[in-house]
């Protein structure tokens, strides 16, 4: 499975990105996907999860109400709307899957990775 994440880039505080995932395929019905993001200098935190069937999401508590975890089913694509955005928020963003169908929030129990893309907020 290969994920292909994209969207990122650079926005003042106050605005708005959304990134997308896209998947190669979905060759396990119970996948679980996510996205974590990695600042300089620090340890790959979760941001969001979705589980693909039924749609079931989390979050953590520092985007909760400003970030919202999607995907197309049609599309083998999910979403990362970010809202409100932080100069905290600035980091690499990884989407990440596993087919346990458990919805992990350590990135250590995700098997398959996309390359990351940038998100930079400014002040």
């Amino acid at each position: 499975v290969q994920l292909q994440a994209s969207g990122g880039g650079l926005v003042q505080a106050g605005g708005s990105l959304r990134l997308s995932c896209a998947t190669s395929e979905r060759t396990f019905s119970n996948v679980v996907m996510g996205w974590f993001r990695q600042a300089p200098g620090k340890e790959r935190e979760f941001v969001a999860i979705i589980v693909w069937i039924g749609g079931t999401t989390y979050y953590a508590d520092s985007v909760k109400g400003r970030f919202f975890i999607s995907r197309d089913n049609a599309k083998n694509t999910m979403y990362l709307q970010m809202n409100s955005l932080k100069p905290e928020d600035t980091a690499v963003y990884y989407c990440a899957a596993n087919g346990d169908g458990l919805a992990y929030t350590r990135a250590d129990r995700y098997d398959y990775w996309g390359q990351g893309t940038q998100v930079t907020v400014s002040s």
